[in-house]
């Protein structure tokens, strides 16, 4: 009976061993990002960025001081400045302000195609200007 429970309890931690790494190390990882990219958007601080909290919540703002355990951030709103420590950051990232370069991409490659149809497409139902209906 004891070998049978000391068998089952071996094979839970065996089981489990994986999945049980120190929360610790992982935020610690996570900061040191935080930390990195915070350093990188604060080179243009007219830009504006958006931090995520790891409880879910987001802020929007612009960067006005880098510690090096904190960062601040004032929104143009209210431009009441708020403190943020890097280990409880999840994402930091710039806000994209208009139309991306892969969105005009997409908008040319559209209207490209568009143009080369109708010049295409109109010689082969028009007959050279002979027909006086449709697009023509």
């Amino acid at each position: 009976m004891i070998k049978k429970n000391l068998a089952v309890l071996l094979a839970l931690f065996v089981l489990a061993f994986p999945f049980c790494r120190p929360i610790t190390a992982q935020s610690n990882v996570d900061a040191e990002k935080a930390r990195a990219k915070v350093q990188t958007l604060s080179i243009n601080r007219d830009k504006k960025i958006e931090v995520k909290l790891r409880d879910k919540t987001k802020y929007k703002g612009y960067i006005t001081a880098v510690e090096p355990d904190a960062f601040t951030i004032a929104d143009s709103k209210n431009s009441n400045p708020q403190k943020f420590s890097y280990a409880e950051v999840e994402d930091v990232k710039k806000v994209s302000g208009g139309l991306s370069t892969k969105s005009w991409i997409i908008i040319g490659g559209a209207a490209a195609g568009t143009i080369i149809t109708w010049l295409i497409v109109k010689p082969a139902f028009c007959d050279g200007g002979a027909q006086t209906r449709g697009i023509c």
